[in-house]
């Protein structure tokens, strides 16, 4: 148990300073393309170091406990992810439910924080996070469902290694609708544009964010890094076959958040009401599709 729990801290802390390294590479990336010079690729680091050595002000109980939360439930989601077959703290419990039931915490956190400072912005900002979860998880489940049902397993690792046995497709090619369907969704889980209403600094001051600032806003940074790092390595093992060792998990790692970052940058912002119409209408009609081809027909590539 104990080498468990030290599996899952290092998963953890390994996948904030891995995300964290790749998010400072990433702005440097897109800066380059914009003609600019871009900051240091270890800005990031900085900058929540920065912020983690100073004050910060407190609107009640609600306010800092909430934050506490988002952080904890967020690392221990992360302790559960598997990296490869051979890196997983919790071989029985890469359960794909149970990430959605442990990410759930952090978001609730953050969502009881934001609300309790007080700040309309920020009440206002939460209301649109929820919103627009709520518009992309539907079709994004319905493809997760699919590939739970063709691989026999919901366990994350075992659908890794389904789409690696002989006579397998990666997802990504077996189920092509469904793969459309997980990259918007995934665009919307990491906040890129069009999806990224709910902060949308010119309209609500940064959103949830509006009310943080020292140690408090550093924490929601490092939260942030490692909520990015479970959403893309879950997207790695369920659409792209997982990997069978840490170079090749790194690799398909940083070209899946760097072709996000990509489109995200040449993307305007819809508004609140136009992502959830969006979502409504093309992906979870293609989710509903690609599931009634693969499930009832059968036809899988």
């Amino acid at each position: 148990m104990i080498i468990s729990l030290l599996i899952g801290l290092g998963v953890a802390l390994g996948g904030f300073t891995f995300q964290t390294a790749l998010g400072g590479v990433n702005r440097k990336i897109v800066a380059r393309l914009q003609k600019r010079v871009g900051p240091r690729w270890y800005q990031e680091f900085i900058d929540i170091f920065k912020l983690l050595s100073k004050r910060s002000v407190s609107h009640g109980w609600i306010f800092d406990f909430g934050v506490i939360m988002a952080l904890g439930g967020i690392i221990g989601t992360a302790m559960f992810m598997p990296v490869t077959s051979n890196i997983l703290a919790f071989p029985s419990f890469d359960n794909f439910f149970i990430f959605v039931y442990l990410l759930a915490v952090g978001m609730l956190g953050m969502a009881m924080s934001a609300s309790g400072s007080g700040n309309p912005l920020a009440s206002i900002g939460v209301m649109r996070a929820l919103t627009t979860m709520v518009a992309y998880e539907i079709p994004f489940m319905i493809v997760v469902l699919t590939i739970i049902k063709l691989a026999g397993t919901s366990s994350v690792s075992g659908i890794a290694e389904f789409q690696q046995m002989a006579g397998n497709n990666w997802f990504m090619i077996a189920l092509p609708l469904g793969f459309v369907v997980a990259v918007l969704s995934l665009m919307g889980m990491l906040g890129k544009k069009p999806f990224e209403t709910y902060i949308a600094p010119a309209e609500i001051a940064s959103g949830p964010m509006v009310e943080y600032g020292g140690k408090q806003l550093g924490m929601l940074f490092i939260m942030h890094e490692i909520t990015v790092f479970i959403e893309v390595s879950l997207f790695v093992h369920l659409f792209l076959g997982g990997a069978e060792n840490i170079w090749m998990f790194a690799i398909k790692y940083f070209l899946v958040y760097a072709g996000l970052n990509l489109v995200s940058n040449v993307n305007g912002r819809f508004k609140i009401d136009q992502v959830v119409v969006f979502f409504y209408k093309w992906p979870l009609a293609m989710a509903v599709v690609q599931a009634i081809i693969a499930i009832y027909l059968g036809w899988v590539i």
